[in-house]
């Protein structure tokens, strides 16, 4: 992101020198003098800041912020010097759908679209995903050297980070679960989709949604959050940083073989490392409209047999009776359900 980041805004810059204070006021000369604005455009951006939520109150010797009455705000400004990557909506259809917008604009490669609330959020094959107020709702758009039929192992490095973050914050393992699902005490807490855009055999954009049950109330009883498995409300802004740097660190980590030629070994080898499910009893599907993390599994049936991982290219290996040997499914449009009954 260093092509972009730089200075802060008036918005940051003011945000960090009040919570440096603690609740101590800092007039509104040095607020200028440190952010290099006018008093005139220190007074208007805490104007700026009140209205969208935060409590900056006037004291007779400069402003001060109550950082007790701080909310879960993923505003850009809130990411620093990353802010001019981000692109924040208190209610929309999707950030997928924000993203695809954005992707045909032009923006950058490594830009995040996030939402306080959707109101037709998506999971795979269109069906909706359930987004309540207080999950982590966000779209992360790349432009990978990719070919297109590479394209789902970025998805793996997504849904990795997800696993890695929710297991660091929960102080639990979560698991993975074929083709986009986060798992954790057996219950769903998170899901990746992912979109590309391409040219001849090379992706142009690639986007990739994560829905993470945060502090929300989920929808039944086979979903989770990280705030019940907590027992505390978590800070969604942490979250949604962690799982950033995260999938850096996934890609630098495969970088060697996720030049991602032709699929990754070691990439699939952590994913199946991190999965719950092999040897598991299974049926693949093509799934009816569903709400995506509502745990429905209705469908046509295409095959049962036995998970086995997934290979280099991310498909799903389903080890079967007789004759037939090992059939593959990639990502697209099938879904697995669980036989076995410690794994529904």
């Amino acid at each position: 992101m260093s092509e972009k980041s730089g200075k802060v805004s008036s918005k940051a810059g003011l945000l960090r020198l009040l919570r440096e204070k603690h609740g101590e006021p800092i007039s509104g000369n040095v607020l200028a003098k440190e952010i290099g604005v006018s008093r005139v455009a220190v007074w208007k951006t805490v104007q700026a800041l009140n209205e969208a939520g935060y409590s900056i109150e006037t004291a007779g010797t400069g402003y001060l912020l109550d950082q007790k009455k701080e909310k879960d705000f993923l505003y850009p400004w809130e990411f620093g010097d990353k802010e001019a990557y981000f692109f924040h909506y208190k209610n929309t259809s999707s950030t997928m759908d924000r993203a695809r917008e954005l992707a045909l604009k032009g923006i950058a490669g490594g830009s995040v679209i996030t939402a306080e609330k959707q109101s037709a959020g998506r999971g795979r094959t269109g069906r909706t995903w359930v987004s309540r107020q207080g999950g982590l709702f966000f779209t992360i758009l790349e432009r990978p050297r990719l070919a297109i039929a590479d394209y789902t192992l970025l998805s793996l490095v997504i849904q990795i980070a997800t696993a890695r973050c929710v297991s660091a914050v929960c102080g639990k393992k979560a698991h993975l679960r074929w083709p986009n699902d986060v798992y954790l005490n057996g219950r769903k807490i998170a899901g990746v989709t992912t979109e590309i855009s391409g040219e001849g055999d090379l992706i142009t954009w690639l986007s990739g949604g994560v829905g993470v049950n945060v502090n929300n109330p989920t929808p039944s009883g086979k979903a989770t959050s990280c705030a019940e498995v907590t027992g505390h409300q978590i800070s969604r802004r942490e979250v949604l940083d962690k799982i950033l740097d995260e999938i850096e660190t996934v890609k630098k980590t495969f970088s060697s073989t996720a030049a991602y030629s032709q699929g990754s070994r070691a990439l699939a080898a952590e994913w199946n490392s991190m999965s719950d499910n092999i040897g598991a009893k299974v049926v693949v599907f093509e799934p009816e409209n569903a709400k995506e993390n509502s745990i429905e599994k209705t469908g046509k049936i295409l095959a049962r047999g036995v998970f086995s991982g997934i290979d280099p290219a991310g498909r799903c290996i389903l080890k079967t009776e007789g004759a037939k040997g090992n059939l593959f499914f990639n990502q697209g449009s099938v879904s697995l359900a669980f036989l076995n009954a410690d794994n529904r």
